[in-house]
């Protein structure tokens, strides 16, 4: 289960290594149920690889596939998620590549939404540093990815630099969350 991080909203705790999510203070956090916290927390790195997973999930949580299904929904329509799917190793299927912008402040949020409209990018977020807006992009060729980026600075104003992979690294994307 991945969610498309609001760079305005979102930050991992970077300097403890914890991998732990806490929303900033102020941000919009729904009211979570205990099914919601299970779906977000267990479901991260053990999504079930079968025909039918969510019937997998239900059976897991003692609910129904419906139930599952109904909250995962309501989940994206909050905010809480933007997607579920799967992450895979970069460059197996496809291109990808890590860019960085350099975005006023007062922007970033209008910069992010923009860039969260595209269905090339993963997840993105903010960094404390001159080039302050992070994504990952994925596309079936390097044509597209190149186009992608092209328009998204072309659409934000500002320039977008490619960071393509050199050496794979397995960071894990999980957090806990506490909320």
């Amino acid at each position: 289960m991945v969610e498309k991080m609001d760079a305005t909203k979102h930050k991992s705790s970077e300097a403890d290594g914890s991998g732990v999510f806490n929303p900033e203070p102020g941000t919009r956090n729904p009211e979570l149920s205990f099914l919601d916290r299970r779906l977000l927390n267990d479901f991260q790195q053990d999504f079930p690889l079968s025909a039918t997973p969510y019937a997998d999930m239900a059976r897991s949580l003692g609910v129904t596939e419906e139930a599952v299904l109904a909250r995962l929904r309501e989940l994206k329509q909050a905010g809480a998620i933007s997607r579920v799917g799967a992450v895979v190793r970069p460059n197996t299927v496809g291109v990808s590549t890590l860019a960085a912008m350099a975005v006023p402040p007062e922007e970033l949020e209008t910069v992010a939404a923009i860039v969260n409209g595209y269905t090339e990018v993963n997840h993105n977020y903010e960094r404390e540093h001159r080039l302050n807006l992070w994504f990952v992009a994925t596309a079936p060729d390097v044509a597209h990815l190149t186009a992608v980026l092209e328009e998204i600075a072309g659409r934000c104003g500002y320039e977008v630099l490619s960071f393509p992979l050199v050496e794979d690294y397995h960071i894990d994307l999980g957090f806990e969350l506490r909320i």
